[in-house]
């Protein structure tokens, strides 16, 4: 396995991750602290793939879409748009396992066996996901929707595109394998 190469100087998700900074910085005050938290948290996951040295591509659709959803949810974009609720968790679950998948195995699995593992990895990611929703409903903000309907599917959902994120990795082995 080679090792990774994190670049020192600034790269194009830095922007994601400024603007994910800026979104903390304002969200506290203009809409409180929950959701502070939760562009804090994603703040969190912005940095995961410049830590690990992830191919450009992938850093800004993992970083754009996790501040894409986390802005949908405070600004109420899910109630006005209902579709796109199931729209973000497969694309969101799909990076996630995407990326979660790239930095376990670092082109040491291929074929059927990526595809399987990402959606996997996926799998777990959006049951996480849903019980993390269910955590912020119980003990933090009961304006966080939570239901069997949106639950179930928001993980067909996320099976979906952790399976798309698979076959893709499969089918692009020098992107996803060796960062």
């Amino acid at each position: 396995m080679r090792p990774t190469a994190v670049a020192h100087g600034p790269v194009p998700g830095d922007l994601v991750r400024a603007a994910t900074a800026v979104s903390v910085v304002v969200a506290v005050p203009v809409i409180g602290g929950v959701a502070g938290a939760l562009l804090f948290l994603v703040l969190g996951g912005t940095v995961v793939p410049r830590a690990l040295g992830l191919p450009t591509g992938l850093d800004l659709a993992f970083g754009g879409s996790l501040l894409f959803a986390a802005w949908a949810a405070l600004l109420g974009w899910y109630d006005a748009v209902p579709w796109l609720d199931l729209l973000v968790h497969a694309v969101c679950t799909g990076l996630v396992a995407a990326v979660g998948t790239v930095a376990l195995v670092r082109g040491r699995v291929t074929g059927a066996a990526l595809v399987a593992l990402t959606t996997a990895v996926g799998a777990l990611g959006a049951v996480l996901w849903e019980l993390g929703e269910w955590a912020g409903h119980t003990f933090l903000d009961d304006d966080i929707f939570v239901g069997y309907q949106d639950t179930v599917g928001d993980l067909a959902f996320g099976l979906l595109g952790a399976l798309t994120a698979g076959i893709v990795l499969a089918a692009r082995p020098t992107e996803a394998g060796r960062g």
